[in-house]
């Protein structure tokens, strides 16, 4: 080679003799190879990325913000010295098989750090599309994280291949043969994929959507979903891992809906006492008009059943004739009254006052309606408000809610000496 040649005459000029400059030459030219290499190498780092990371700065385009970050930089520069070395042992050294050595050990090198460099470029991609209001809730790590493991598993079947001097695409066919036991090491892997991709095209799940799966004792906010795990932080601050297919073949619960909705439902009912039902009389119906949610009711009301009884001739003496109202029946209208006129409750959706089956516990009266408020701390405050009310104003109408006697009843109803009243 030329350039060995002139090594070797510089060296005797020197006075080197020629024996010793035959083996020198090579020694030089390898010196100097790797000194040039690394003075790309410094060069590219000193001076050209921080050009680079000046000119991005200055623009507001974001793709820039992605192929110029600072960590995918520093890993494309780490190409330099490799690639030059690689370029440059065919000029320096023919048919040697050191040089044949140093050229494989600088591929895989250069495989390597471009390896890496991609997987830094799907991080730094990551990190700006997942600040996007239109991509946040989007499954993108398991995306990412299944183009990493496609992206190293080809290139772990590279380097073999040039570990071994093959062709990548014959392993590749022979690894065909192993499919069996590939799927089997990447199970989890492929399960996650699949699952990750029905989850992202059926809108099945978000980062950020509350969901509940007891089964898991899931109950909180999806903050993560990997190719391998859906991150779900609890309400009491711990964190549930749960597989993506999982969440595919078995059943969870998304509140998503409640809060895109017009409201959060609340259902919740009262045990009445039966047996302080009864009808209303006069003085209980003039009680009752006094209530300003139940004038128009009890006035509509009455003038509808003096009709009918009238048309039908009943004899008011007998309560069992004709119609007549209950103080249950005023108790529900007024409930139903006093639920429409808070300004919580989206009357829009169902709002209703309701009978449950009797049981030995009593009549459960059942409110159901929907709240305008959908935060956990807020809603059991209205929910509370609302039944804190409704047990207050039960007496008032003469009823009575059920509940077990307890031992303060006994004593009351024996007294301390055992004696009854």
């Amino acid at each position: 080679m030329e350039l060995l040649k002139q090594i070797d005459e510089m060296l005797i000029g020197w006075g080197v003799t020629p024996a010793t400059a035959a083996w020198m030459d090579e020694i030089v030219a390898l010196v100097l190879i790797l000194l040039l290499a690394f003075t790309a190498d410094a060069i590219c780092r000193k001076v050209l990325l921080k050009v680079v990371a000046r000119i991005v700065r200055q623009t507001k385009a974001t793709w820039d913000d992605i192929l110029f970050d600072h960590s995918v930089m520093v890993h494309l520069s780490r190409l330099v010295a490799p690639i030059v070395i690689y370029l440059c042992m065919p000029v320096v050294f023919e048919g040697a098989s050191v040089m044949d050595f140093v050229r494989r050990l600088c591929l895989i090198y250069i495989i390597i750090v471009f390896l890496s460099f991609l997987n830094s470029f799907l991080k730094a991609a990551y990190a700006v599309y997942s600040e996007k209001e239109s991509l946040r809730d989007r499954p993108l790590k398991g995306l990412f994280q299944t183009v990493q493991v496609l992206m190293w598993f080809v290139g772990g079947v590279v380097i073999v291949a040039e570990l071994i001097n093959k062709d990548p695409l014959g392993i590749l066919a022979g690894l065909g043969a192993s499919a069996a036991v590939l799927m089997l090491v990447f199970k989890d892997s492929i399960m996650g994929v699949v699952s990750g991709v029905q989850l992202s095209a059926n809108d099945m799940l978000k980062v950020g959507d509350w969901i509940t799966m007891p089964k898991y004792g899931a109950n909180g906010y999806v903050i993560e979903v990997t190719l391998n795990t859906v991150k779900v932080r609890n309400f009491d601050n711990t964190i549930t891992t749960i597989p993506p297919y999982l969440l595919v073949s078995d059943s969870f619960q998304n509140w998503r809906g409640m809060r895109e909705s017009g409201g959060r439902r609340i259902k919740r009912s009262i045990n009445i006492d039966m047996s302080s039902i009864r009808f209303c009389t006069p003085e209980m119906l003039e009680k009752y008009r006094r209530i300003q949610l139940l004038k128009d009711y009890i006035d509509r009301t009455e003038e509808a059943v003096r009709e009918y009884n009238e048309e039908n001739h009943i004899d008011n003496n007998v309560l069992v004739n004709g119609k007549r109202q209950t103080n249950l029946g005023v108790f529900r209208a007024y409930l139903t009254a006093y639920l429409k006129s808070l300004p919580v409750v989206n009357t829009e959706l169902n709002c209703m006052v309701r009978h449950l089956q009797p049981t030995d516990h009593g009549l459960p009266v059942e409110l159901y309606f929907f709240t305008t408020v959908k935060d956990w701390i807020p809603y059991e405050s209205v929910q509370a408000d609302v039944f804190d009310h409704v047990l207050a104003i039960i007496p008032e109408f003469g009823l009575r809610v059920f509940q077990s006697p307890s031992g303060a009843d006994f004593r009351q109803f024996y007294g301390n000496d055992g004696s009854t009243h």
